[in-house]
């Protein structure tokens, strides 16, 4: 229930932690912040039963009480769903929360009602009298947390309903996926930004578990967050070994001997479908209890598989990477990759379902070179001119407030395939997009010149995507410390070797050089031909730097000095 000694103290006035989380918001620069922080800490002990708030919670809820938007990378169980429950109880109105997964919206709402607290979700199952009801509930005060999945907030209706309960808070959980840098992007979330504005633009709240420094650039903007405080913590898993197999033939039958030799339930991770049953079949006649699980088989069969994995039926499940988000099973021991990611984003994603519980767990890669073919065969699409020229006419020639159903059907397309291309066209300022229409941007391109210029952006965006793979590549292949590299793509630094990965453990990996050249960690640089960027990692002999149009790039730091390949960049540039 809402706190009615709160107040209602919603300016956005620093909260006194800058973008670490590591200073307490109580220690803040002004009265009002100390006193925003007090009461989250009150009703943090008084309506959830916290009474020991971890590193970033506190200045996270203590923004978003003043009406502050964050954005907030904490790894799963360290305490997100808090930081949005907490100020919830102290602004006026209701709560939205977005979440990709029906079941998920389940967990999070039956876990506010043992609290007392009143909370509904929203999805295509749902009657229309619950749905009536529901909003009833929500305007009359009665509710105050929706729980909701993207779809349904491209329904006109839906949107309608939630602008006339004023919301104070909306949610964006699993906020990674409105990024095209992301490795799970989903057109569905392009929308959120859009939404906020038809919802009388409430503070919002960007939650995620992995997000490298692009994908936060980029859901900030798609959000339109406005001086988002960010807090960013515990990339680390320490209690996470890993491993890299080099293989030169089929890694199969070491797979199936790695998954004997474990103790406790695990996940295999492969690139395509037919793999998942080829060996889960295989390990099921090694005596192994495990299923497929891909985005092909009927609902009802994956629900099937996850509801078994979940208590303790299953040993392995052999996944895509559509076994993924709401897996939180604290005791998987172990996640083995059969082929090589597309990016260190997606495998880190993967490999953190492991030890949840803090035990030891373990993550092997089995690399072979050849399979970084099939991931840019997956990044190598791009829209053709005639489609982009097609939806570009169509949203000229149906003016102002189109209809997106009318869209597809004049079109033809799908409604993902359609989301894609009017964002890549919004992107070039032809088209403007709403929550629920959409129309031509005045003074903006032609539908020919906007087709050419939304190809163009594919064509980055894939070659960006390249880069990631790239990365992922590097961590195969090196011959440094493997926690170190991981932690140095997500913008952390940590100087001594883990000792605890395979080339820890065998002794080839270096202490990290102290960051005294001219190009530290995080330093913001310009190169004559790939422009802006951030120095990401820095190594003994080469520097990596994200560069903003052109990805990850890695440089030579004897080239770099002797050509003067890299300039500091103006002060106040950030990434883009």
């Amino acid at each position: 229930m809402k706190d009615t000694g709160a107040g209602q103290d919603t300016d956005a006035e620093d909260t006194g932690a800058e973008d670490t989380g590591a200073q307490d918001a109580g220690a803040g620069k002004d009265t009002g912040a100390q006193e925003a922080g007090a009461r989250c800490e009150r009703v943090a002990r008084q309506a959830l039963g916290l009474t020991d708030l971890r590193p970033g919670q506190l200045a996270a809820m203590t923004a978003l009480a003043r009406g502050r938007d964050v954005l907030v990378v904490m790894p799963t169980g360290a305490g997100k769903s808090a930081i949005y429950q907490v100020p919830a109880l102290l602004l006026p109105g209701p709560t939205v929360v977005v979440s990709p997964l029906i079941a998920l919206q389940r967990d999070q709402v039956e876990a506010l009602r043992e609290h007392d607290e009143a909370a509904a979700s929203l999805d295509a199952g749902t009657s229309a009298g619950r749905r009536r009801t529901t909003f009833e509930s929500l305007r009359a005060g009665e509710t105050e947390f929706l729980f909701c999945a993207p779809e349904q907030l491209a329904r006109p209706d839906v949107v309608r309903d939630l602008a006339e309960v004023e919301p104070s808070l909306l949610v964006v959980d699993e906020a990674h996926l409105i990024s095209s840098w992301g490795h799970d992007f989903r057109p569905d979330y392009l929308r959120l930004g859009s939404l906020a504005r038809a919802l009388g633009r409430p503070a919002i709240a960007a939650l995620t578990a992995t997000a490298a420094p692009p994908v936060r650039a980029e859901i900030a903007e798609r959000l339109g967050l406005r001086d988002p405080l960010e807090i960013v913590q515990g990339f680390d898993r320490p209690n996470i070994s890993l491993e890299v197999r080099r293989m030169l033939d089929d890694p199969a039958p070491e797979i199936v001997a790695a998954v004997r030799e474990e103790a406790g339930p695990g996940i295999v991770y492969t690139a395509v479908r037919r793999q998942t049953c080829r060996l889960s079949g295989l390990l099921n006649e090694a005596g192994v209890r495990a299923a497929p699980y891909h985005a092909g088989l009927r609902r009802s069969e994956r629900d099937d598989v996850h509801g078994r994995f979940m208590a303790g039926e299953l040993d392995v499940v052999v996944a895509t990477s559509a076994f993924g988000m709401g897996i939180d099973k604290s005791d998987v021991r172990f996640v083995l990759h059969a082929e090589v990611p597309g990016s260190p984003d997606a495998y880190y994603q993967e490999i953190g379902r492991a030890g949840r519980d803090g035990e030891a767990a373990r993550a092997v890669l089995f690399y072979r070179p050849e399979d970084l073919g099939l991931q840019r065969y997956f990044t190598s699409a791009v829209p053709d001119l005639e489609t982009l020229t097609r939806v570009a006419e169509a949203v000229a020639e149906a003016g102002p407030g189109s209809d997106r159903k009318a869209l597809r059907e004049r079109t033809g397309l799908s409604p993902r395939r359609l989301t894609l291309l009017l964002d890549l066209l919004e992107r070039t300022g032809a088209v403007e997009l709403g929550a629920r229409r959409v129309g031509p941007a005045p003074g903006g391109p032609g539908p020919a010149t906007a087709a050419e210029l939304a190809r163009r952006l594919a064509e980055r965006r894939r070659d960006v995507e390249r880069t990631r793979l790239e990365m992922m590549r590097r961590y195969a292949e090196t011959g440094d410390c493997r926690r170190r590299f991981l932690l140095g793509y997500f913008g952390e630094q940590l100087a001594d070797p883990c000792g605890d990965c395979d080339n820890c453990r065998a002794g080839t990996a270096g202490r990290q050089p102290e960051e005294s050249g001219p190009f530290p960690a995080h330093a913001r640089v310009v190169h004559r031909t790939w422009g802006a960027g951030e120095v990401v990692q820095v190594g003994e002999d080469r520097l990596t730097v994200l560069f903003d149009t052109a990805g990850y790039r890695e440089l030579q730091l004897d080239a770099v000095l002797e050509q003067r390949l890299l300039t500091e960049a103006p002060p106040g540039s950030q990434l883009r």
